[in-house]
């Protein structure tokens, strides 16, 4: 029986025990955990049967899916995108939403047009104040969407419907506004 407070060891723990106070040295012979005789004098308890549980399920990358790549437009989809040539299927105004509210327009958009099949969207964020009369004491929120929402598209919840995501062209907005591409629907 284990001289700690609690419940008793089982017979397997005992044996364990044992086995391994036998392959210790002690420093101190003086404070060893239980005089060898206290052992032997022990009654045996009786046995109780085995409960075989499931081997433990550790999680691995196997497991879980991974998360989709983000992919950069490249060089000639942007230029079509920026000329027109490519139509912009959707746009999300985020002017004058708290972060929270902007969050969830955001979430709903780009589900919706995902649902609807299309493929190019520009969700214009804003550029914040840029100072002049229009500087307060909430100086350091400037331009708070246009740094959030590229946060927002790297995460997982936005993943498996954003394909990639870049700053606008002058024509649609520039730096206040991102093009976002849109993963088709699975």
């Amino acid at each position: 029986m284990s001289r700690r407070k609690g419940r008793p060891l089982a017979p397997e723990e005992e044996e364990l025990w044992r086995a391994v106070r036998k392959s210790v040295t002690p420093l101190r012979p003086e404070k060893m955990v239980a005089p060898p005789a206290a052992i032997a004098a022990a009654e045996p308890e009786p046995e109780r049967p085995l409960v075989h549980l499931p081997p433990a399920v550790v999680p691995s990358q196997a497991t879980k899916p991974a998360l989709p790549k983000l992919h950069p437009f490249g060089k000639r989809e942007r230029q079509a995108v920026n000329r027109g040539r490519t139509a912009i299927d959707g746009r999300l105004d985020l002017h004058g939403y708290r972060q929270d509210e902007a969050h969830a327009r955001l979430s709903g958009f780009l589900s919706h047009a995902q649902s609807m099949g299309w493929k190019v969207v520009l969700v214009i964020t804003g550029k914040g104040r840029l100072g002049g009369d229009f500087q307060s004491l909430h100086d350091h929120e400037r331009g708070v969407l246009k740094r959030v929402v590229p946060l927002w598209l790297s995460l997982p919840e936005f993943r498996r419907v954003v394909l990639g995501y870049e700053d606008a062209g002058p024509v649609h907005g520039g730096s206040g506004a991102l093009y976002i591409r849109i993963r088709k629907r699975k």
